[in-house]
């Protein structure tokens, strides 16, 4: 089977540095390997999430030069139109006993007892794996509303991620029994985006080393749902000279002020240069960077970005 990448943003906002920087090495990486690129909508928050937003990124995508073979605003690959799939997905898992019901609450979550990832992330405790049915009937009586959890087991995962190397993970010591559906209905991202690369058929998976930490929970959720898990590829993250992550609060490094100050060739250039396949930013297509492109060049580490 040939490479099947894909793009995968969220349209909350307009895609600032760092989505771009992503974006273009998925594109290389399909492109490179004479392969396909998905675009998928992650809109599954839809009051946080946008049409219009969505329809302003495909227009972003377009305008430096990147492509896709299947996806944009299809409704098959928009996730707030695949319930449907992750419906089938949740009915798996309580089938074979693996989520149930957690009623806690944020300040219970967070409570400083709670182990903490090295990221400030609160690994789970378990504690309402361990609820009775009297004591769950007493907590719906009281209205709360539960979010559900996959029950992780006591096995490392490791990861073989093509740019950041080996990457392993204990899913219950370091990652905790995680959230697949929220208590208002939704269901969240670590579930909704297994299922999708799985239906989808992807088989590379490249985006921000910010979610590296997801891979080993994902690949082994993968495996459980009976999917082959697709193979990682973590980009580097694009920090600001404080050491700040760039983030669409950031409008002066967001799409609408890069379009007024850069041409494509430019923005282009300039995002190659952070990704090590140029010695300066110079002018260049996204075309142009195919023959040049490797994942042994590209940075592991985060880059710093100054003021572009």
């Amino acid at each position: 089977m040939g490479i099947r990448g894909r793009f995968a943003p969220t349209p909350s906002g307009r895609m600032h540095l760092g989505n771009l920087l992503a974006a273009l090495l998925a594109w290389l990486d399909a492109r490179s390997g004479g392969g396909e690129l998905v675009l998928r909508i992650e809109d599954l928050d839809t009051q946080r999430t946008s049409r219009l937003f969505a329809a302003q990124l495909l227009d972003d995508l377009r305008w430096l030069g990147l492509d896709w073979d299947q996806g944009g605003l299809e409704p098959d690959y928009r996730q707030s139109r695949r319930t449907a799939c992750y419906e089938e997905a949740f009915r798996l898992l309580e089938e074979r006993g693996l989520i149930y019901p957690c009623y806690c609450s944020r300040t219970e979550r967070m409570a400083a007892s709670a182990p903490h990832r090295e990221d400030g992330a609160v690994v789970y405790s378990g504690r309402c794996f361990r609820l009775t049915a009297a004591e769950r009937a007493e907590l719906e009586g009281q209205g709360r509303r539960p979010a559900w959890r996959v029950r992780c087991p006591d096995l490392s995962v490791t990861v073989e991620d093509g740019n950041c190397g080996t990457y392993t993970e204990n899913l219950a010591r370091d990652c905790g029994d995680f959230i697949v559906r929220r208590s208002d209905g939704v269901f969240a991202y670590q579930l909704a985006v297994v299922v999708d690369d799985a239906l989808m058929g992807v088989n590379h998976v490249v985006r921000g080393r910010d979610l590296l930490c997801s891979a080993p929970r994902q690949a082994w959720l993968h495996e459980v749902l009976g999917y082959p898990p697709p193979r990682f590829f973590h980009t580097p993250l694009l920090l600001a000279p404080d050491g700040r992550r760039l983030a669409k609060r950031d409008h002066d490094l967001d799409m609408g002020a890069l379009r007024e100050r850069y041409s494509p060739g430019e923005l282009t250039g300039l995002l190659a240069w952070y990704a090590g396949l140029v010695d300066r930013p110079e002018k260049v297509t996204a075309a142009e960077l195919v023959p040049l492109f490797s994942w042994a060049k590209v940075p592991k580490n985060d880059v710093v970005v100054g003021c572009p």
